[in-house]
Protein backbone atom coordinates (compact mmCIF):
# COMPACT_ATOMS: atom_id res chain seq x y z
CA UNK A 1 0.00 0.00 0.00
CA UNK A 2 1.12 3.60 -0.62
CA UNK A 3 2.67 4.84 2.65
CA UNK A 4 1.13 8.28 2.07
CA UNK A 5 -2.33 6.83 2.65
CA UNK A 6 -1.50 4.31 5.37
CA UNK A 7 -1.73 4.25 9.15
CA UNK A 8 0.59 1.96 11.13
CA UNK A 9 -2.12 0.13 13.11
CA UNK A 10 -3.84 -1.11 9.96
CA UNK A 11 -0.59 -1.78 8.12
CA UNK A 12 0.45 -4.03 11.01
CA UNK A 13 -2.65 -6.21 10.50
CA UNK A 14 -1.29 -7.13 7.06
CA UNK A 15 2.38 -7.42 7.94
CA UNK A 16 4.22 -10.72 7.33
CA UNK A 17 4.93 -10.97 11.06
CA UNK A 18 1.22 -10.80 11.90
CA UNK A 19 0.36 -13.29 9.19
CA UNK A 20 2.92 -15.85 10.30
CA UNK A 21 1.88 -15.46 13.94
CA UNK A 22 -1.72 -16.30 12.96
CA UNK A 23 -0.52 -19.24 10.86
CA UNK A 24 1.33 -20.59 13.88
CA UNK A 25 -1.65 -20.17 16.20
CA UNK A 26 -3.95 -22.05 13.82
CA UNK A 27 -1.48 -24.93 13.57
CA UNK A 28 -0.84 -25.00 17.32
CA UNK A 29 -4.52 -24.90 18.25
CA UNK A 30 -5.15 -27.71 15.78
CA UNK A 31 -2.38 -29.75 17.44
CA UNK A 32 -4.05 -29.26 20.82
CA UNK A 33 -7.33 -30.64 19.46
CA UNK A 34 -5.52 -33.49 17.71
CA UNK A 35 -3.77 -34.31 20.97
CA UNK A 36 -7.13 -34.67 22.71
CA UNK A 37 -8.10 -37.14 19.98
CA UNK A 38 -4.86 -39.08 20.46
CA UNK A 39 -3.58 -38.28 16.96
CA UNK A 40 -0.75 -36.12 18.31
CA UNK A 41 1.17 -36.77 21.54
CA UNK A 42 0.19 -34.23 24.19
CA UNK A 43 3.85 -33.62 24.97
CA UNK A 44 4.43 -32.71 21.31
CA UNK A 45 1.49 -30.28 21.28
CA UNK A 46 2.85 -28.64 24.42
CA UNK A 47 6.34 -28.43 22.93
CA UNK A 48 5.02 -26.76 19.78
CA UNK A 49 3.46 -24.01 21.88
CA UNK A 50 6.52 -23.74 24.11
CA UNK A 51 9.06 -23.42 21.30
CA UNK A 52 6.96 -21.61 18.74
CA UNK A 53 4.75 -19.50 20.97
CA UNK A 54 7.44 -16.98 21.81
CA UNK A 55 9.45 -17.37 18.63
CA UNK A 56 10.12 -14.53 16.22
CA UNK A 57 9.58 -15.92 12.76
CA UNK A 58 12.31 -14.95 10.33
CA UNK A 59 10.51 -13.46 7.34
CA UNK A 60 13.65 -13.38 5.22
CA UNK A 61 14.33 -17.05 6.00
CA UNK A 62 10.78 -18.03 5.04
CA UNK A 63 11.04 -16.05 1.82
CA UNK A 64 14.32 -17.78 1.00
CA UNK A 65 12.75 -21.22 1.50
CA UNK A 66 9.77 -20.22 -0.62
CA UNK A 67 12.05 -19.23 -3.48
CA UNK A 68 13.13 -22.86 -3.57
CA UNK A 69 9.85 -24.64 -2.74
CA UNK A 70 7.58 -22.23 -4.65
CA UNK A 71 5.01 -22.75 -1.86
CA UNK A 72 4.44 -20.27 0.93
CA UNK A 73 2.82 -22.56 3.50
CA UNK A 74 5.47 -25.27 3.03
CA UNK A 75 8.14 -22.59 3.45
CA UNK A 76 6.59 -21.54 6.75
CA UNK A 77 6.25 -25.12 7.99
CA UNK A 78 9.88 -25.79 7.10
CA UNK A 79 10.97 -22.75 9.10
CA UNK A 80 8.70 -23.75 11.99
CA UNK A 81 10.39 -27.17 12.04
CA UNK A 82 13.73 -25.41 12.37
CA UNK A 83 12.38 -23.72 15.52
CA UNK A 84 10.33 -26.56 17.04
CA UNK A 85 12.52 -29.52 16.17
CA UNK A 86 11.37 -33.15 15.73
CA UNK A 87 7.92 -32.53 17.21
CA UNK A 88 7.13 -30.37 14.17
CA UNK A 89 6.29 -33.57 12.29
CA UNK A 90 2.91 -33.48 14.04
CA UNK A 91 2.08 -30.02 12.69
CA UNK A 92 -0.41 -29.75 9.81
CA UNK A 93 -1.81 -33.26 10.36
CA UNK A 94 -4.70 -33.81 7.91
CA UNK A 95 -4.77 -30.14 6.95
CA UNK A 96 -4.38 -28.36 3.63
CA UNK A 97 -2.91 -24.97 2.78
CA UNK A 98 -6.33 -23.36 2.34
CA UNK A 99 -7.19 -24.20 5.94
CA UNK A 100 -4.36 -21.93 6.99
CA UNK A 101 -4.64 -19.28 4.30
CA UNK A 102 -8.39 -18.79 4.33
CA UNK A 103 -8.73 -18.81 8.10
CA UNK A 104 -5.86 -16.36 8.43
CA UNK A 105 -7.30 -14.04 5.80
CA UNK A 106 -10.55 -13.93 7.72
CA UNK A 107 -8.78 -13.29 11.02
CA UNK A 108 -7.00 -10.36 9.40
CA UNK A 109 -10.29 -9.03 8.02
CA UNK A 110 -11.78 -9.31 11.52
CA UNK A 111 -8.88 -7.32 12.96
CA UNK A 112 -9.18 -4.76 10.18
CA UNK A 113 -12.92 -4.50 10.80
CA UNK A 114 -12.35 -3.72 14.46
CA UNK A 115 -10.12 -0.80 13.50
CA UNK A 116 -12.63 0.41 10.92
CA UNK A 117 -15.46 0.22 13.45
CA UNK A 118 -13.41 2.35 15.84
CA UNK A 119 -12.83 4.80 12.99
CA UNK A 120 -16.56 4.98 12.31
CA UNK A 121 -17.28 5.56 15.99
CA UNK A 122 -14.88 8.51 16.03
CA UNK A 123 -16.40 9.92 12.85
CA UNK A 124 -19.94 9.56 14.21
CA UNK A 125 -18.92 11.40 17.37
CA UNK A 126 -17.40 14.25 15.37
CA UNK A 127 -20.43 14.57 13.11
CA UNK A 128 -22.83 14.53 16.05
CA UNK A 129 -20.89 17.25 17.85
CA UNK A 130 -20.95 19.56 14.82
CA UNK A 131 -24.58 18.69 14.03
CA UNK A 132 -25.76 19.91 17.45
CA UNK A 133 -23.50 22.94 17.17
CA UNK A 134 -25.30 23.94 13.97
CA UNK A 135 -28.72 22.47 14.67
CA UNK A 136 -30.34 25.88 14.21
CA UNK A 137 -27.92 27.36 11.68
CA UNK A 138 -30.29 28.05 8.81
CA UNK A 139 -28.95 27.51 5.31
CA UNK A 140 -30.38 26.98 1.87
CA UNK A 141 -31.14 23.47 0.71
CA UNK A 142 -30.33 22.79 -2.91
CA UNK A 143 -31.77 20.42 -5.47
CA UNK A 144 -30.01 20.03 -8.83
CA UNK A 145 -27.50 22.52 -7.37
CA UNK A 146 -30.19 25.24 -7.38
CA UNK A 147 -31.70 26.98 -4.36
CA UNK A 148 -34.70 25.01 -3.12
CA UNK A 149 -35.98 25.69 0.42
CA UNK A 150 -34.30 26.41 3.75
CA UNK A 151 -32.87 23.69 5.98
CA UNK A 152 -30.21 23.88 8.68
CA UNK A 153 -26.56 22.94 8.51
CA UNK A 154 -27.21 20.69 11.48
CA UNK A 155 -29.80 18.75 9.49
CA UNK A 156 -27.25 18.25 6.72
CA UNK A 157 -24.87 16.75 9.26
CA UNK A 158 -27.64 14.71 10.89
CA UNK A 159 -28.24 13.08 7.51
CA UNK A 160 -24.55 12.20 7.31
CA UNK A 161 -24.66 10.78 10.84
CA UNK A 162 -27.63 8.56 9.99
CA UNK A 163 -25.84 7.38 6.86
CA UNK A 164 -22.63 6.45 8.66
CA UNK A 165 -24.61 4.78 11.46
CA UNK A 166 -26.10 2.51 8.78
CA UNK A 167 -22.58 1.95 7.47
CA UNK A 168 -21.50 0.85 10.92
CA UNK A 169 -24.36 -1.64 11.12
CA UNK A 170 -23.44 -3.00 7.70
CA UNK A 171 -19.81 -3.42 8.71
CA UNK A 172 -20.79 -5.28 11.89
CA UNK A 173 -22.82 -7.66 9.73
CA UNK A 174 -20.01 -7.99 7.17
CA UNK A 175 -17.50 -8.74 9.93
CA UNK A 176 -19.75 -11.50 11.22
CA UNK A 177 -20.06 -12.93 7.71
CA UNK A 178 -16.30 -13.34 7.28
CA UNK A 179 -15.69 -14.50 10.87
CA UNK A 180 -15.59 -18.15 9.86
CA UNK A 181 -12.87 -20.78 10.09
CA UNK A 182 -12.13 -23.75 7.83
CA UNK A 183 -9.96 -26.66 8.98
CA UNK A 184 -11.52 -29.39 6.85
CA UNK A 185 -8.62 -30.76 4.79
CA UNK A 186 -8.45 -31.56 1.10
CA UNK A 187 -11.73 -30.82 -0.74
CA UNK A 188 -13.33 -30.05 2.62
CA UNK A 189 -14.50 -33.55 3.54
CA UNK A 190 -12.66 -33.94 6.90
CA UNK A 191 -11.37 -37.28 5.60
CA UNK A 192 -8.05 -36.86 7.38
CA UNK A 193 -9.01 -34.55 10.23
CA UNK A 194 -11.92 -34.67 12.64
CA UNK A 195 -14.48 -31.81 12.53
CA UNK A 196 -13.89 -31.28 16.26
CA UNK A 197 -10.45 -29.89 15.40
CA UNK A 198 -12.05 -27.20 13.27
CA UNK A 199 -14.52 -26.39 16.06
CA UNK A 200 -11.67 -26.06 18.57
CA UNK A 201 -9.64 -23.74 16.32
CA UNK A 202 -12.71 -21.63 15.59
CA UNK A 203 -13.48 -21.23 19.29
CA UNK A 204 -9.92 -20.21 20.11
CA UNK A 205 -9.92 -17.61 17.32
CA UNK A 206 -13.36 -16.23 18.15
CA UNK A 207 -14.87 -17.50 14.91
CA UNK A 208 -17.67 -19.73 13.66
CA UNK A 209 -17.07 -22.78 11.50
CA UNK A 210 -17.77 -22.69 7.77
CA UNK A 211 -20.62 -25.18 7.22
CA UNK A 212 -19.38 -26.33 3.80
CA UNK A 213 -15.89 -25.23 2.91
CA UNK A 214 -15.26 -27.44 -0.17
CA UNK A 215 -11.57 -26.71 0.25
CA UNK A 216 -11.83 -22.98 0.43
CA UNK A 217 -14.19 -20.75 2.35
CA UNK A 218 -16.84 -19.64 -0.17
CA UNK A 219 -16.05 -16.21 -1.54
CA UNK A 220 -19.59 -14.86 -1.49
CA UNK A 221 -18.74 -13.91 2.10
CA UNK A 222 -15.80 -11.83 0.97
CA UNK A 223 -17.74 -10.30 -1.91
CA UNK A 224 -20.27 -8.97 0.59
CA UNK A 225 -17.49 -7.74 2.86
CA UNK A 226 -15.69 -5.73 0.18
CA UNK A 227 -18.99 -4.46 -1.22
CA UNK A 228 -19.72 -3.11 2.26
CA UNK A 229 -16.38 -1.30 2.29
CA UNK A 230 -17.34 0.17 -1.08
CA UNK A 231 -20.62 1.49 0.30
CA UNK A 232 -18.80 3.10 3.22
CA UNK A 233 -16.40 4.70 0.75
CA UNK A 234 -19.33 6.07 -1.26
CA UNK A 235 -20.76 7.65 1.89
CA UNK A 236 -17.38 9.25 2.55
CA UNK A 237 -17.45 10.67 -0.96
CA UNK A 238 -21.00 11.98 -0.51
CA UNK A 239 -20.02 14.08 2.50
CA UNK A 240 -16.71 15.09 0.95
CA UNK A 241 -18.49 16.25 -2.21
CA UNK A 242 -20.92 18.34 -0.15
CA UNK A 243 -18.01 20.08 1.55
CA UNK A 244 -16.23 20.61 -1.78
CA UNK A 245 -19.31 22.35 -3.15
CA UNK A 246 -19.71 24.50 -0.04
CA UNK A 247 -16.05 25.56 -0.38
CA UNK A 248 -16.49 26.96 -3.88
CA UNK A 249 -15.66 30.67 -4.01
CA UNK A 250 -19.16 31.55 -5.19
CA UNK A 251 -20.67 29.63 -2.24
CA UNK A 252 -18.13 29.60 0.62
CA UNK A 253 -20.55 28.49 3.31
CA UNK A 254 -18.05 26.07 4.84
CA UNK A 255 -14.36 25.45 4.38
CA UNK A 256 -11.63 22.98 5.25
CA UNK A 257 -9.35 24.27 7.97
CA UNK A 258 -6.41 26.15 6.45
CA UNK A 259 -3.39 25.92 8.73
CA UNK A 260 -0.89 28.74 9.32
CA UNK A 261 1.87 28.36 6.75
CA UNK A 262 -0.23 26.14 4.50
CA UNK A 263 -0.10 26.96 0.79
CA UNK A 264 -2.84 26.23 -1.71
CA UNK A 265 -1.10 26.78 -5.02
CA UNK A 266 2.43 26.96 -6.36
CA UNK A 267 1.35 29.76 -8.72
CA UNK A 268 -1.50 31.65 -6.96
CA UNK A 269 -0.84 32.64 -3.35
CA UNK A 270 -4.52 33.40 -2.68
CA UNK A 271 -5.75 29.82 -3.16
CA UNK A 272 -7.39 27.77 -0.38
CA UNK A 273 -8.31 24.55 -2.13
CA UNK A 274 -10.46 21.60 -0.91
CA UNK A 275 -7.45 19.29 -1.01
CA UNK A 276 -8.53 16.93 1.76
CA UNK A 277 -12.04 16.33 0.48
CA UNK A 278 -10.80 16.00 -3.09
CA UNK A 279 -8.34 13.41 -1.80
CA UNK A 280 -11.20 11.59 -0.06
CA UNK A 281 -13.13 11.48 -3.32
CA UNK A 282 -10.18 9.80 -5.01
CA UNK A 283 -9.63 7.32 -2.18
CA UNK A 284 -13.32 6.39 -2.29
CA UNK A 285 -12.96 5.50 -5.97
CA UNK A 286 -10.17 3.08 -5.12
CA UNK A 287 -12.02 1.33 -2.29
CA UNK A 288 -15.08 0.89 -4.51
CA UNK A 289 -12.88 -0.53 -7.26
CA UNK A 290 -11.87 -3.43 -4.99
CA UNK A 291 -15.46 -4.65 -4.70
CA UNK A 292 -15.64 -5.89 -8.30
CA UNK A 293 -12.69 -8.34 -8.19
CA UNK A 294 -14.03 -9.62 -4.86
CA UNK A 295 -17.29 -10.45 -6.60
CA UNK A 296 -15.44 -12.09 -9.48
CA UNK A 297 -13.64 -14.29 -6.92
CA UNK A 298 -16.90 -16.04 -6.06
CA UNK A 299 -16.84 -18.30 -9.15
CA UNK A 300 -13.95 -20.68 -8.42
CA UNK A 301 -13.43 -24.03 -10.20
CA UNK A 302 -14.98 -27.07 -8.52
CA UNK A 303 -13.77 -27.47 -4.93
CA UNK A 304 -10.86 -25.10 -5.27
CA UNK A 305 -8.61 -23.03 -7.43
CA UNK A 306 -6.29 -20.14 -6.55
CA UNK A 307 -7.48 -17.49 -8.98
CA UNK A 308 -8.74 -15.56 -5.95
CA UNK A 309 -5.41 -15.65 -4.17
CA UNK A 310 -3.50 -12.95 -6.05
CA UNK A 311 -6.56 -10.71 -5.93
CA UNK A 312 -6.95 -11.00 -2.17
CA UNK A 313 -3.26 -10.43 -1.48
CA UNK A 314 -3.85 -6.98 -2.94
CA UNK A 315 -7.42 -6.02 -2.09
CA UNK A 316 -7.31 -7.22 1.52
CA UNK A 317 -4.59 -4.79 2.59
CA UNK A 318 -5.33 -2.06 0.05
CA UNK A 319 -9.07 -1.74 0.68
CA UNK A 320 -8.87 -1.78 4.47
CA UNK A 321 -5.77 0.41 4.72
CA UNK A 322 -7.22 2.98 2.31
CA UNK A 323 -10.62 3.06 4.02
CA UNK A 324 -9.00 3.35 7.44
CA UNK A 325 -7.00 6.35 6.28
CA UNK A 326 -10.03 7.94 4.61
CA UNK A 327 -12.26 7.61 7.67
CA UNK A 328 -9.66 9.18 9.93
CA UNK A 329 -9.04 11.97 7.43
CA UNK A 330 -12.77 12.72 7.14
CA UNK A 331 -13.06 12.84 10.93
CA UNK A 332 -10.31 15.47 10.99
CA UNK A 333 -12.07 17.49 8.29
CA UNK A 334 -15.33 17.50 10.25
CA UNK A 335 -13.61 18.31 13.56
CA UNK A 336 -11.92 21.39 12.11
CA UNK A 337 -14.49 22.40 9.49
CA UNK A 338 -14.94 26.16 9.29
CA UNK A 339 -18.63 27.09 9.02
CA UNK A 340 -19.85 30.54 7.93
CA UNK A 341 -23.48 31.17 9.01
CA UNK A 342 -23.46 34.78 7.78
CA UNK A 343 -22.51 33.64 4.29
CA UNK A 344 -25.27 31.03 4.44
CA UNK A 345 -27.79 33.77 5.23
CA UNK A 346 -26.42 36.04 2.52
CA UNK A 347 -26.57 33.28 -0.10
CA UNK A 348 -30.07 32.28 0.97
CA UNK A 349 -31.31 35.85 0.50
CA UNK A 350 -29.57 36.35 -2.84
CA UNK A 351 -32.78 35.92 -4.81
CA UNK A 352 -34.92 38.03 -2.49
CA UNK A 353 -37.52 35.66 -1.18
CA UNK A 354 -37.80 33.10 -3.99
CA UNK A 355 -37.22 30.24 -1.55
CA UNK A 356 -40.75 30.77 -0.19
CA UNK A 357 -42.52 30.14 -3.51
CA UNK A 358 -44.02 26.79 -2.46
CA UNK A 359 -45.71 28.34 0.56
CA UNK A 360 -47.30 30.96 -1.70
CA UNK A 361 -48.41 28.30 -4.18
CA UNK A 362 -50.02 26.19 -1.46
CA UNK A 363 -51.69 29.20 0.17
CA UNK A 364 -53.30 30.16 -3.12
CA UNK A 365 -54.68 26.66 -3.64
CA UNK A 366 -56.06 26.60 -0.11
CA UNK A 367 -57.68 29.99 -0.76
CA UNK A 368 -59.66 28.49 -3.64
CA UNK A 369 -57.42 29.12 -6.66
CA UNK A 370 -57.03 26.06 -8.89
CA UNK A 371 -53.52 24.62 -8.91
CA UNK A 372 -52.72 25.52 -12.53
CA UNK A 373 -53.58 29.18 -11.98
CA UNK A 374 -51.89 29.27 -8.58
CA UNK A 375 -48.69 27.89 -10.14
CA UNK A 376 -48.88 30.40 -12.99
CA UNK A 377 -49.44 33.39 -10.67
CA UNK A 378 -46.55 32.35 -8.44
CA UNK A 379 -44.14 31.50 -11.22
CA UNK A 380 -44.62 34.70 -13.23
CA UNK A 381 -43.66 36.75 -10.19
CA UNK A 382 -40.75 34.42 -9.43
CA UNK A 383 -39.38 34.88 -12.94
CA UNK A 384 -39.22 38.63 -12.40
CA UNK A 385 -36.86 37.95 -9.53
CA UNK A 386 -34.69 35.63 -11.64
CA UNK A 387 -34.60 37.86 -14.71
CA UNK A 388 -34.97 41.40 -13.40
CA UNK A 389 -33.73 41.22 -9.81
CA UNK A 390 -37.12 42.13 -8.35
CA UNK A 391 -38.23 41.42 -4.78
CA UNK A 392 -40.55 38.40 -4.67
CA UNK A 393 -42.77 39.63 -1.85
CA UNK A 394 -43.18 43.07 -3.42
CA UNK A 395 -44.15 41.54 -6.74
CA UNK A 396 -46.75 39.32 -5.09
CA UNK A 397 -48.19 42.25 -3.15
CA UNK A 398 -48.58 44.16 -6.43
CA UNK A 399 -50.20 41.27 -8.32
CA UNK A 400 -54.01 41.65 -8.35
CA UNK A 401 -54.57 37.94 -9.03
CA UNK A 402 -52.61 37.08 -5.92
CA UNK A 403 -54.10 39.78 -3.69
CA UNK A 404 -57.59 38.78 -4.79
CA UNK A 405 -57.02 35.49 -2.96
CA UNK A 406 -54.61 36.44 -0.18
CA UNK A 407 -54.43 39.50 2.11
CA UNK A 408 -51.17 41.42 2.47
CA UNK A 409 -50.65 39.98 5.96
CA UNK A 410 -51.24 36.47 4.61
CA UNK A 411 -48.65 37.04 1.89
CA UNK A 412 -46.08 38.44 4.32
CA UNK A 413 -46.61 35.54 6.71
CA UNK A 414 -45.54 33.13 3.99
CA UNK A 415 -42.01 34.57 4.22
CA UNK A 416 -41.44 33.47 7.83
CA UNK A 417 -38.15 31.54 7.87
CA UNK A 418 -38.99 29.70 11.10
CA UNK A 419 -41.76 27.82 9.25
CA UNK A 420 -39.11 25.73 7.49
CA UNK A 421 -37.24 24.67 10.61
CA UNK A 422 -40.12 23.84 12.95
CA UNK A 423 -39.52 20.09 12.74
CA UNK A 424 -35.74 20.10 13.17
CA UNK A 425 -36.15 18.75 16.71
CA UNK A 426 -38.13 15.82 15.35
CA UNK A 427 -35.41 15.01 12.82
CA UNK A 428 -32.72 15.15 15.52
CA UNK A 429 -34.73 12.92 17.83
CA UNK A 430 -35.07 10.36 15.02
CA UNK A 431 -31.35 10.40 14.31
CA UNK A 432 -29.83 10.86 17.76
CA UNK A 433 -32.63 9.84 20.13
CA UNK A 434 -33.31 11.81 23.26
CA UNK A 435 -30.50 14.28 23.88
Amino acid sequence: MVPRYSRPEMVDVWSPATKFRIWFEIEAHACDALAELGVVPKEAAAAIWERGGNATFDVERIDAIERETKHDVIAFLTHLAEIVGPDARFVHQGMTSSDILDTTFNVQLMKASDLLLADLDALLTAIKTRAFEHKDTVTIGRSHGIHAEPTTFGVKLAQAHAEFARCRDRLVAARKEISVCAVSGAVGTFANIDPSVEAHVAEKLGMDVEPVSTQVIPRDRHAMYFATLGVIASCIERLATEIRHLMRTEVLEAEEYFAPGQKGSSAMPHKRNPVLTENLTGLARMVRAFAMPAMENVALWHERDISHSSVERMIGPDATITLDFALVRLTGVIDKLLVYPETMTRNMNKFRGLIHSQRVLLALTQAGVNREDAYRFTQRNAMKVWEEGKDFMEELLADPDVTAALSQDEIREKFDLAYHTKHVDTIFERVFGES
